[in-house]
């Protein structure tokens, strides 16, 4: 029997996500209020347009555009407008009037996270956004609480659903990333404008906040090295297959060393090459997957759909169980965790593997040429395959006669695969080989990770 006080939700917001919330508030009000301790009580939906089509029916008389008032008198406001503003001046008005408060807003979170976090602590309120990342995946609340004890060192994310469905349909179908993207689009997962998700921007977002969180230190999004997939083509696509591989877009968060020996964190995102036997290569559609090793727990992965508006709406609700269970029990909300304070380290600084594509003149000397620069810049080879007529593998470490220039050679391709070096020393050997007569142009680097 429930004997605590209803509870006031606000919601803020009422698309895809925010009339699923609201559809399943009310329907399962009884279920949720028998979870929570406390009945849950919605008592208004603050848009900015009352006659705009919703995907839910829902009743009118909650519609409110005052979303001011709203806050005002709730115990707990749902954010689900996304953007930076107004959703910061609400969330912070919510906090500032003692409402614990759930958001989805992934940008809002990278960008002005610390001051929320700060105010929350300061009230003794709480700033739950399991739906931040990664949509129904719980992914945030193991992080902030099941590995607090543990020391996580690296997480490999594929965290926006749209550029996984892209490159997931590139490496099936063999289609271009132009036709790829237009199916993506036709079906509903990828925007008119798709920039934040192919530029990778949305992914950065996610990829701070997972990192803040990992390794108890506050990354902004300007902290994090991006890049997008706009320029994965298919033959890239079809080369990685055939070397058993597949093109993930991964955000990677991890502790490094500086050359100091001092440690600091690295967070980046950039397509990469995946070994077609790591969990992560089996990760298709438009699904999002968080695979991460601690030093205790060893290797976990998180594995599930990463948007949608029932499926986030199913983080945001445990979120609102969790307020109202801290409601009827009391006490202070959880502070952000941030006291290790590491430096984020530029992507110079990283450590992993390559494969550098490079079409070049085919003639004797290449490859004593190309793997003079390579030793030059301290990046030890592990393989290389020449792509000519006959398709023959050969090792860099055959010393060819020397051979003179000419503009009107036969070019080949090799596919030079290196071990562990740094990325400094990788892109001072790029812009060397670049430079070398007998290299026509550099195709493609690709990291490779998940080794």
């Amino acid at each position: 029997m429930i004997e605590y006080r209803n509870l006031r939700v606000a919601l803020l917001g009422a698309g895809s996500v925010g009339a699923q919330v609201a559809r399943l508030l009310l329907e399962h009000a009884d279920e949720l209020a028998a979870r929570s301790g406390a009945g849950l009580e919605l008592v208004g939906i603050a848009v900015r347009d009352l006659d705009a089509e919703r995907d839910v029916e829902l009743p009118k008389e909650l519609f409110t555009t005052d979303a001011e008032a709203l806050i005002l008198g709730a115990d707990i406001v749902i954010e689900l407008m996304g953007g930076l503003e107004p959703a910061r001046s609400y969330i912070l008005k919510a906090l500032e009037s003692g409402a614990d408060v759930i958001t989805a807003n992934k940008a809002l979170l990278a960008t002005h996270g610390p001051e929320l976090f700060e105010l929350a602590e300061q009230v003794g309120a709480q700033l739950y956004y399991e739906a931040a990342v990664g949509g129904a995946i719980p992914i945030i609340r193991p992080l902030r609480d099941s590995l607090a004890g543990d020391r996580v060192d690296r997480i490999l994310g594929i965290v926006n659903g749209t550029t996984n469905y892209i490159l997931d349909s590139m490496h099936s179908t063999g289609a271009s990333f132009e036709q790829a993207l237009a199916v993506a689009t036709e079906l509903g997962y990828a925007e008119a404008d798709p920039t934040a998700d192919i530029e990778g921007y949305d992914a950065a977002q996610k990829a701070a906040i997972l990192a803040s969180l990992a390794f108890h230190t506050r990354v902004a999004v300007g902290d994090v090295h991006r890049e997008g997939i706009t320029s994965i083509t298919a033959e890239q696509i079809a080369a990685a297959t055939k070397a058993g591989y597949v093109i993930k877009l991964l955000a990677i968060c991890e502790r490094i060393t500086d050359a100091a020996g001092d440690e600091g964190v690295s967070v980046r995102v950039h397509p990469a090459l995946v070994p077609e036997d790591h969990p992560l290569a089996a990760v298709h559609g438009a699904n999002n997957a968080v695979f991460l090793h601690s030093l205790a727990a060893g290797d976990l992965m998180f594995y599930g759909a990463g948007a949608g508006g029932v499926q986030t709406a199913s983080a945001v609700l445990g979120d609102v169980v969790s307020a109202a269970r801290r409601h009827v029990v009391g006490g202070p909300g959880v502070a952000e965790s941030a006291h290790a304070d590491l430096a984020v380290l530029p992507i110079e600084q990283v450590h992993t593997r390559y494969q550098i594509t490079l079409t070049v003149e085919d003639q004797p000397g290449v490859l004593a040429a190309i793997a003079t620069e390579f030793s030059r810049h301290g990046v030890s080879v592990e393989a290389v395959e020449q792509s000519i007529q006959s398709h023959t593998a050969v090792q860099l470490t055959e010393v060819e006669p020397a051979g003179g220039h000419d503009e009107d050679a036969a070019t080949a391709t090799l596919v030079v695969v290196t071990h562990r070096a740094q990325e400094a020393d990788l892109a001072a050997t790029v812009a060397a080989l670049e430079a070398t007569p007998v290299v026509r142009s550099v195709a493609s680097v690709l990291r490779v990770e998940g080794l």
